[in-house]
């Protein structure tokens, strides 16, 4: 599978452009899943209902399904983060999957910026990043960069990075 992240700190703008290049990719007909990398806890499930109750319980994995969709939750008690080629392996086969965090990972990024959440460019530092989406002219960079809001022009440069582009 092809593997493109969309990076940055928190409050630039990865949700929202991760959203954009969703529809766009997808609505261009091409098979479109994603990874999200949290950093805190992160708990889908409500106390009370009846999967939260299994996990509780002591279930190391809870697969829940309705006509609609289905999900697996999968608890780590203990052991290590997975890491992304493991999270990737565990995903059906897409032509393209999106990754958002894993800031630190050797799969190639976009980096997503606004000047007014205060931060250095992940770009000067990390050489996995191959582009910037900013909110305001940059200028020094090695690196081609967009505006953070120009998604067909940001999912162009992705699908050409990743060879779907014809």
């Amino acid at each position: 599978m092809r593997v493109y992240g969309v990076t940055g700190w928190k409050n630039t703008g990865k949700t929202g452009l991760m959203e954009r290049l969703v529809s766009e990719i997808s609505g261009r007909g091409y098979g479109v899943s994603t990874i999200k990398h949290a950093h805190h806890g992160v708990d889908v499930d409500q106390p009370g209902r009846d999967s939260y109750r299994h996990r509780a319980a002591g279930a190391q994995e809870v697969l829940l399904a309705s006509a609609g969709r289905w999900a697996l939750m999968h608890e780590l008690r203990g052991q290590a983060e997975p890491s992304l080629p493991d999270l990737l392996a565990r995903l059906s086969p897409v032509d393209l999957v999106l990754v958002e965090g894993f800031k630190r990972g050797a799969h190639p990024k976009i980096e997503a910026h606004r000047q007014e959440a205060g931060r250095d460019l992940l770009a000067w530092t990390e050489p996995t990043v191959r582009a910037v989406a900013s909110n305001v002219i940059l200028a020094g960079l090695s690196v081609p960069v967009f505006g953070l809001d120009d998604t067909r022009a940001i999912a162009d440069f992705i699908l050409q990075e990743v060879g779907l582009a014809v």
